[in-house]
């Protein structure tokens, strides 16, 4: 095996670094914020903790669904970018507003209308006598809140994306710093009462999520339109709503695929929790614990990801198509050997760190056989991750569709559902060997990059 052809030179690594390490900062404080955050709530309670979790379990999809609606605008942005082709970047903004508006609209309605039903799915009795009501009424209480953070949300992805897709990924990360700091304070002052505020618990950490997604969406809204000089796309942006039509039908025969499969697949992945959840609450708390640690970690292979799908897709705009190849591989390698390394310190630290949590032994205990699982399986995570964008950074939508989300629904998701209940497997095998399916989806992946159909040119005129 000639080993040069999965390494770079310094000046592939100077422009991986200058795209990723942004983003990898950006997710790693969010994340590290996240776990915090969760670490505070769990201080008010197992059924405090348990009843966020839920709750944020429902807004993952959502997260999901934006992430996805934007991203067949996101693939032309990056494409038209390369090109140097400022109007369709305009165009792709546009309807990037229209995806955001319209998926918060949905969901929104949605979660008023069925929220205590749907996190009611989640309540079940387990080995300790948890309090389920207990735990309905405080996810209620925070779901109510965190309606209101939806609409920031989804602006600052449409110009954060954006920003990324058009080479600017210092902003989107400064302004994530400031919002997780915002939300760090106010975490610790409107959850436990600090500086004369009063104690609201869940409902404080809500509050306190609301206003860092506010101050998110300003930082990054405000910036890019005093820096239209250096954002020409940005200047008249909205003077008008209208898309061109041949735009909007390319955007939405790339887009539907994708928001159909993250959909699904954050859908698919609330799915497989709730049949975790099957064997009690507690489970539940482990989750939640072992997830938003994990998320820490995972931060490593998901920028890479995404600066996968940036670079290749500039260098496939560009008409650069070989050269788009051979950096492809280079990323994907790159990918799996960083997330082996992220994933050997994780299991170094997955004893300790459910340790810190107010929690009962029995769901550290979970949590960090949960953890263990998750380490050693981060480098197979990262490659389906990169094969997953590289297909899509080609515009190949629909196979990425297959490859991803029909995969949990076809696959995953029969077996999970069949495991906990129809048999008595405990909880950490029936997570770990749905977690050991993933193997045959990299399998899936590898054959489909190799036979470079992604390898397309999406604005050449």
């Amino acid at each position: 095996m000639n080993l040069r052809k999965f390494v770079g030179d310094r000046a592939f690594y100077r422009k991986l670094f200058a795209v990723m390490v942004p983003i990898l900062i950006q997710n790693v404080i969010t994340n590290f914020v996240s776990l915090l955050d969760n670490v505070m709530v769990g201080q008010v309670g197992t059924e405090s903790m348990s009843g966020v979790a839920i709750v944020n379990q429902l807004f993952f999809v959502f997260f999901v669904c934006i992430f996805g609606g934007l991203s067949g605008a996101g693939i032309l942005t990056a494409q038209f970018y390369g090109k140097g082709d400022t109007e369709g970047i305009r165009h792709t903004l546009r309807t990037k507003l229209w995806i955001g508006l319209v998926t918060v609209l949905l969901f929104g309605a949605v979660f008023l209308a069925r929220g205590d039903r749907l996190i009611g799915l989640f309540l079940h009795e387990g080995e300790e006598a948890l309090d389920l009501q207990a735990t309905l009424r405080h996810g209620r209480e925070y779901l109510s809140v965190m309606l209101l953070q939806m609409l920031p949300f989804a602006l600052t992805q449409v110009y954060a994306g954006t920003l990324r897709e058009t080479g600017e990924t210092v902003l989107p990360m400064k302004a994530g710093i400031a919002a997780v700091c915002v939300n760090l304070v106010f975490n610790y002052i409107l959850i436990f009462g600090k500086l004369g505020a009063p104690a609201l618990g869940v409902v404080g950490a809500a509050a306190a999520t609301v206003l860092s997604r506010l101050v998110e969406c300003a930082v990054v809204v405000s910036w890019t339109h005093r820096h239209a000089a250096e954002k020409p796309w940005a200047r008249g942006a909205f003077r008008s709503l209208r898309v061109p039509r041949a735009v909007a039908k390319r955007i939405l025969l790339m887009g539907a695929p994708l928001l159909a499969n993250e959909f699904l697949w954050s859908g698919g992945m609330t799915v497989l929790n709730q049949c975790y959840s099957l064997r009690g609450l507690e489970v539940v708390s482990a989750l939640n614990i072992a997830t938003t640690v994990s998320n820490l970690f995972f931060c490593a292979f998901l920028a890479m990801g995404n600066a996968t799908a940036i670079l290749v897709g500039q260098l496939l705009g560009a008409g650069e198509l070989e050269r788009a190849v051979d950096e492809d591989r280079k990323l994907i390698a790159f990918s799996v050997a960083l997330s082996t390394a992220v994933g050997a310190v994780m299991a170094l630290v997955a004893p300790l760190v459910p340790q810190i949590y107010n929690t009962t032994a029995l769901v550290k205990a979970l949590a960090v056989r949960l953890l263990l699982i998750s380490a050693v399986m981060m480098p197979v995570n990262a490659f389906t991750n990169s094969c997953y964008f590289t297909l899509r950074s080609g515009g190949k939508t629909l196979i990425t569709f297959v490859f991803d989300s029909m995969f949990v629904w076809v696959v995953s998701i029969p077996a999970a559902m069949f495991l906990s209940r129809c048999t008595a497997m405990p909880i950490v095998l029936l997570y770990l060997t749905i977690y050991l399916l993933d193997l045959i989806k990299c399998v899936i992946g590898y054959v489909m990059v190799k036979k470079r159909g992604w390898v397309v040119n999406l604005v050449a005129r």
